[in-house]
């Protein structure tokens, strides 16, 4: 075959009458198959690159720090992650933080590579703590945050599911009365054939409306047109921020977003703080963290007063958005050296 330029492409078992042998059939058992390995891999890639939930976090960072306080070197700590790795934190991740830290990198390099599964600031706290030698401590006090984070998550999202429902809950009523009471009544009034008031003809021109498919085509064009619009203008940068400052001013459920948005802010810079990381990294971080961009501003602010040589609790002051107890409790903190203190309570 080499003399004549031809080269195997594909072997194949010659067909021979009567049973096969039970090694071959054992062999072809046995092989592997090559299309679910492929699918696999897809499916850990993509978990790979979805990002965990708060609670999963505070799980897998709780598991580590066990791990490391029972005595277990880095390495064979990360090496049983593997096998306990759950569904927030794949074990392809798991494998990576290995490897990297078995080439010689720290835990916060190997975190840095997976920026989805690992944000900015787990990254620098565990840095803090490699340096200060508290790595279990700090892997303790991430989980700790990030409990606490997914409880309040949790909390916010239980008190606005009884507004929702009873928002809900109205609306139905409202469009059963005008679709089947209303033209009842209308039938009763026509048949009395009396005047009736501006506001019941208008209440009875409404009703008709209600009962016209046409009509509903019409609103659901409007208001998917509005939504394209609305989201067009959110992804502007003013108008983000306009909308940001919007919901920080609604009559009932901006207060809840202003306490779970400080909340936030006074957490996590507490936390970063405790753990050793400048100020100043810590600002900057929190302000990453942050998801309204008003809040954002005030914190640059805040973060380029430090830089000045200023205190913290100023530039809040200043920025009219936080609470006056915070901005005390930031003055105490920082006349006693004890930011992070003040700033937990």
């Amino acid at each position: 075959m080499q003399r004549d330029g031809l080269f195997p492409v594909s072997v194949q078992a010659a067909k021979v009458k009567g049973k096969p042998e039970k090694g071959a059939r054992a062999a072809r058992t046995a092989a592997p198959k090559p299309l679910e390995e492929g699918g696999r891999k897809r499916r850990l890639f993509g978990r790979k690159n979805r990002k965990p939930k708060l609670q999963d976090s505070a799980t897998w960072m709780l598991q580590l720090a066990n791990l490391l306080r029972s005595g277990m070197p880095l390495t064979m700590a990360l090496n049983s992650m593997v096998s306990i790795s759950g569904k927030g934190i794949s074990e392809e991740v798991a494998v990576g933080l290995k490897q990297d830290v078995n080439e010689g990198k720290t835990l916060s390099e190997a975190m840095a590579k997976n920026p989805i599964i690992f944000n900015e600031m787990s990254v620098n706290m565990v840095r803090a703590g490699e340096e200060s030698g508290a790595l279990e401590q700090v892997l303790r006090r991430l989980a700790e945050h990030f409990k606490r984070f997914a409880e309040v998550q949790s909390k916010f999202t239980a008190a606005m599911i009884y507004p929702a429902i009873v928002s809900l809950v109205g609306f139905v009523i409202v469009l059963f009365f005008m679709t089947f009471m209303l033209p009842k009544f209308t039938e009763i009034f026509d048949n009395f054939d009396a005047v009736l008031p501006k506001s019941t003809q208008l209440l009875m021109s409404v009703g008709e409306l209600a009962v016209n498919p046409v009509f509903w085509i019409v609103l659901f064009v409007v208001v998917m047109a509005c939504s394209i619009l609305f989201i067009r203008y959110k992804a502007t940068e003013n108008g983000r921020r306009r909308v940001d400052n919007m919901k920080l001013r609604l009559p009932v459920l901006g207060k809840v977003m202003r306490l779970n948005l400080f909340g936030q802010f006074a957490r996590t810079l507490s936390t970063l703080l405790t753990n050793g990381v400048p100020v100043l990294t810590a600002l900057r971080i929190t302000r990453d963290v942050i998801p309204n961009v008003v809040i954002k501003d005030a914190i640059v602010e805040a973060r380029e007063a430090v830089t000045d040589g200023k205190s913290l609790a100023e530039p809040l002051a200043r920025s009219g958005l936080f609470p006056r107890l915070m901005i005390d409790l930031v003055r105490i903190g920082e006349d006693t050296g004890d930011v992070p203190g003040a700033l937990e309570n």
